[in-house]
Parts: structure tokens; sequence; C-alpha cells
């Protein structure tokens, strides 16, 4: 297990036993419904239409599958960016795209608006040796191809709107719960 995925178990299983209540914000995605639930307390308050992988689910390396299981935001970037901000290497760039709302893919995988990157946190499963969400580099981000979103169309990450993937990012914090299911 990494350090960082280290770090929030521990810090879970201690705010457990000291009788703390489980995080206030969870995300739960649904591959099989194309959907992500924000939950407060255990309760869905806001719903989000999503795209996974074309490939399926699967948490091989560079199998280009959507990873399932329990994994949590390891980091939050892209604060502050204008809306269609392109992403290249997780750093901003001078670029924008434009929205496509048509069913056929623009045919670039482009990262645009937020990243929020996902930490596996089962070993063997999604952390760890060719199954690592972190290192296999899989976020939940905004893409322009937004006629696509509700269909699996990704290349193993979850893709959402943009003015939808900014109102997420606003609302959860690195540390967040996020388990995905097929």
């Amino acid at each position: 297990m990494k350090s960082g995925a280290v770090l929030v178990f521990a810090l879970l299983l201690f705010a457990r036993a000291a009788g703390a209540e489980a995080p206030a914000s969870q995300l739960k995605i649904f591959v099989s419904e194309q959907k992500l639930v924000l939950l407060r307390d255990g309760r869905a308050v806001k719903e989000y239409p999503v795209s996974t992988s074309k490939f399926g689910t699967g948490n091989r390396q560079l199998s280009q599958k959507t990873p399932t299981g329990r994994h949590t935001i390891a980091r939050k970037i892209g604060a502050g960016s204008p809306a269609m901000t392109v992403f290249r290497n997780r750093v901003r760039t001078a670029e924008t795209a434009k929205v496509n709302r048509s069913r056929r893919p623009s045919g670039d995988d482009l990262i645009t608006t937020r990243i929020l990157w996902l930490r596996g946190l089962e070993p063997g499963v999604n952390s760890g040796k060719r199954v690592d969400s972190f290192h296999r580099l899989i976020y939940i981000h905004g893409t322009p191809d937004e006629g696509l979103i509700g269909t699996p169309a990704s290349h193993g990450c979850i893709r959402m709107k943009n003015r939808d993937v900014v109102d997420l990012f606003d609302r959860v914090e690195p540390g967040t719960p996020v388990e995905i299911v097929p």
C-alpha cells in the first residue's frame, strides 16, 4: 500500500476507533447506470451522468478499462481554471476545447476543466503492481465529448460534463471516499 493510501486508511481507522462518524461526503459511481452519486452523511444529495470506459471494467494496467472497488480522491487539480481548459499531464495549458454535443466521438481524448485523481485502496485489486489506479492515471474529469456522457466512451477514466465536474469539484476534498461499482 502506498504511503498516501496508508495515511487515509489509518485516519479512517483512527476516526472510527475514536467514535467519529465516517466521512460526510462519499462518491459512488455506478458503471452499469453511467452515473455518479454524491452522498452526504449516507444520503444521496446529487446525481450526475458520467461516461466510463468503452472497454468495460477492469483494474489491469494498460487495459483502458474503468477500475472498480474502493478509492479515494488523492488530488484535486484545476481549481479556478476556466471551463473547457485543456490539461496535459495534469498541467493547465493555454488551450481551450469546444463542446462536442454529437453522439460521435471527437477523436481526441482530452481532459478538460477539472481533475479529481483517484487512488485505489484495495491492495491487489486497484492498488499495487499492475493494477494501481493512481499510477494508471485514473481521474474523474471534464470532457469536450459531452454528447457521449451517459454512454461508455472513455479510455478508463470517469468523464463528466464540464459544468458538472466544476460543481462536484467544489463539493469534495482530497480524502473523499469513492466506490466504483460495475
